[in-house]
């Protein structure tokens, strides 16, 4: 064994330089311990591609090592990878009673559940795992049941924050532990690991309380039905509209199956107090007045087929928004969101809906889950660490958190920005980063995780500006002569009744480059396709200033 992997390591998978499929990896000789494992959604430029999840190269070439996954919470950029790498990696997974009822969720829909192995932990839970003692501490997020880790190592002690800010007048009294956060500080704080998300913003984040009194304000001014769109984790939220909803005298209604399952587990394990005879099915909407109905849905980041986006263009099947209905969207989009709730926000307008929509820090309906500067500096002056890694951010929000933390002591050469991959090693309490670990995305289209690489998305790219074009061709088997063909087929290329000319152009073009080939008695397919390619790529691109994907197809008969 190398003295690398003596050392004590610490190595993120995931979550850092960007938003999204956290994943960090801290290991001490032959014991490593993994941290969240999450997802994240794709751009424009991944095209088909559902979901990316980690690489977990590494893992899978030290899975005898592996003793845990431990979650620090319910979100997707923390738990949406746990069934694909599941699937390759069953390892024992912690978490809180919330976060492991969501988990349970995708692993029953990925028929993994009778195979996984879930243990319940709380913030007084201590455990260990071969050279490791980890505990917990509660904070405060966008979502209940949250836990920051103390991970005590024969180095020194390793704090994780998880997703956090610090709410203190918080909706369900689960106030975070600063006096636990305070004597890990005390006793000595080798590293720390703390999220960015917010690094930029200045002063405190408000509580989520203050969102449940804009949210009763809005609802008692409506006169008729009342829809609202937030994200489906958000439990806080999702109480104060149930609360509101039941003071007004309002029956509420579900839309979104991902609203409909965190509502029923949420409620389940007691993380959500519904009012007997509060809840009613979608169907059942018509059969009251409209000041009687609200209607929790998803779509608050305008997502093509949730529920809100389908209202918006009056093709939801049970429930219908009209003229004078009021429609919160108790969210703010997510850069990169902000052209799809714009489309959603004028149909509502189109339709006649009064609209409460943009920041939140201009409605009152939205306040972050994340810390903001004055929150993370306080996190780091509990915590005095020696070392200290900004993680769960793009590349400026690490530099600014970096920035903080100088200003609150620590020494800047002891602060270190890594990307995904980037090993932060640890030997006799003095850090440094030095080495690299293979990384990257796992993309995820439909059943094939990793399946999809470059190759296919260039394609897929090519595809998509310039359209197919399909050469069918069929030979002799005896003789090797063109019995038919070649038979030119457009996708995505040009209009085949209005180009009839061209694509007869295209097939004579095909047809005496192939019959030169074979007067020359070449008989390797792939030359025929390759030449068939460039002279008919030359030719189209001179009359159309066009590239599609041409695909000659051989047939022997």
């Amino acid at each position: 064994m190398s003295s690398e992997e003596n050392a004590l390591s610490v190595v993120a998978l995931g979550g850092v330089n960007e938003i999204g499929k956290n994943m960090y990896v801290i290991r001490y000789a032959d014991d490593i311990l993994v941290i969240d494992c999450g997802s994240k959604f794709p751009d424009e430029s991944l095209l088909g591609i559902d979901v990316i999840v980690p690489d977990i190269t590494y893992l899978l070439e030290n899975r005898d090592k592996i003793r845990a996954l431990v979650v620090t919470h319910g979100h997707e950029d923390h738990i949406g990878g746990i069934p694909y790498v599941l699937k390759q990696l069953n390892m024992p997974i912690y978490a809180t009673r919330l976060t492991l009822g969501l988990i349970e969720i995708k692993l029953r829909e990925h028929g993994l559940l009778g195979t996984s192995r879930l243990k319940t932990i709380t913030a007084d839970s201590v455990l260990r795992f071969g050279s490791f003692k980890v505990s917990f501490f509660a904070t405060n997020h966008s979502i209940p049941d949250c836990l920051g880790i103390a991970l005590n190592t024969p180095e020194g002690v390793i704090v994780h924050t998880g997703d956090f800010k610090f709410d203190l007048t918080p909706v369900n009294a689960y106030y975070p532990d600063i006096h636990k956060m305070a004597a890990l500080g005390h006793k000595g704080v080798l590293l720390l690991l703390s999220e960015s998300t917010n690094a930029e913003r200045p002063g405190f984040t408000p509580s989520e309380r203050l969102v449940g009194e804009h949210i009763e304000e809005a609802f008692s001014k409506a006169e008729q039905k009342i829809f609202i769109s937030t994200f489906a984790s958000n439990v806080h939220r999702l109480q104060q509209i149930v609360d509101a909803a039941h003071r007004l005298n309002r029956k509420l209604a579900l839309l979104g199956r991902s609203m409909i399952n965190v509502v029923n587990v949420a409620a389940e394990l007691g993380y959500l107090r519904l009012p007997e005879g509060l809840m009613i099915d979608p169907s059942e909407v018509s059969r009251y007045s409209p000041n009687e109905i609200v209607v929790l849905c998803t779509g608050s980041q305008g997502e093509p087929m949730a529920a809100l986006s389908r209202l918006a263009s009056s093709t939801h099947r049970q429930v219908e928004v009209l003229r004078g209905d009021t429609v919160i969207l108790a969210a703010t989009p997510i850069p990169g969101n902000e052209r799809n709730v714009a489309r959603i926000v004028d149909n509502l307008y189109e339709i006649g809906a009064k609209v409460i929509y943009g920041s939140g820090s201009v409605t009152g309906m939205h306040v972050s889950g994340h810390a903001s500067q004055e929150e993370l500096k306080l996190m780091l002056t509990l915590m005095k660490p020696k070392y200290f890694v900004p993680i769960h951010g793009e590349y400026r929000m690490l530099c600014q958190h970096r920035n903080l933390a100088e200003s609150v002591g620590v020494e800047r050469e002891n602060i270190f920005i890594v990307k995904n991959g980037d090993v932060v090693d640890i030997e006799g309490g003095i850090a440094g980063q030095r080495r690299r670990i293979p990384t990257g995305n796992t993309l995820v289209d439909g059943l094939g995780i990793g399946d999809v690489g470059h190759v296919v998305l260039r394609d897929r790219k090519h595809m998509s500006e310039d359209g197919i074009l399909i050469l069918v061709i069929t030979l002799s088997r005896s003789d090797n002569k063109l019995v038919s063909g070649p038979d030119a087929i457009s996708r995505g290329f040009v209009y085949v009744r209005e180009s009839e000319g061209l694509l007869e152009e295209v097939s004579r073009i095909a047809a005496v480059a192939l019959g030169k080939l074979l007067e020359e008695r070449v008989n390797q397919w792939s030359t025929y396709k390759q030449t068939i390619k460039e002279e008919v790529g030359k030719f189209l691109w001179t009359k159309t200033k066009r590239r599609p994907m041409i695909l000659p197809i051989l047939i022997q008969v």
